[in-house]
């Protein structure tokens, strides 16, 4: 049996993204299921067009040509690498309604639920963590 990580992701930074698809294709890449739940600001780190450009954290801009010279990917290169090793996204129903956002905003290949839902898949996580 697998393990599975649990991850929620309520902010919506450019570090925020790194922290939350770094954990998650590096989870998915050592055969451990990984679901994130996208909740308020974190659904940027999935939508369409606010993930090409997350805020840098004010004072951190020195970090672009860090993250450039290191060959970093780019954040949509990184969420087309999770979706492709099957990592589950499930962006939050009650925060979509909130903010007036459907599905067709986020990138392809989301679930749309409640908190139910992810906890459903956490009930049992051996890690949860929170971004």
């Amino acid at each position: 049996m697998s393990k599975k990580v649990a991850i929620i992701a309520s902010n919506g930074g450019l570090f925020d993204a790194y922290k939350v698809f770094n954990i998650a294709t590096a989870a998915a890449a050592t055969d451990q299921e990984v679901a994130v739940f996208f909740t308020f600001e974190g659904l940027n780190l999935i939508h369409k067009e606010a993930y090409k450009q997350l805020p840098m954290p004010e004072g951190k801009e020195h970090f672009a040509e860090g993250f450039a010279k290191a060959n970093v990917p780019a954040i949509p290169e990184l969420v087309e690498m999770a979706v492709e090793m099957g990592v589950k996204f499930i962006g939050c129903q009650m925060t979509m309604d909130v903010m007036g956002l459907e599905k067709e905003a986020f990138v392809d290949g989301i679930e749309v639920g409640g908190a139910v839902t992810f906890l459903e898949f956490a009930t049992d996580a051996d890690v949860t963590l929170t971004f």
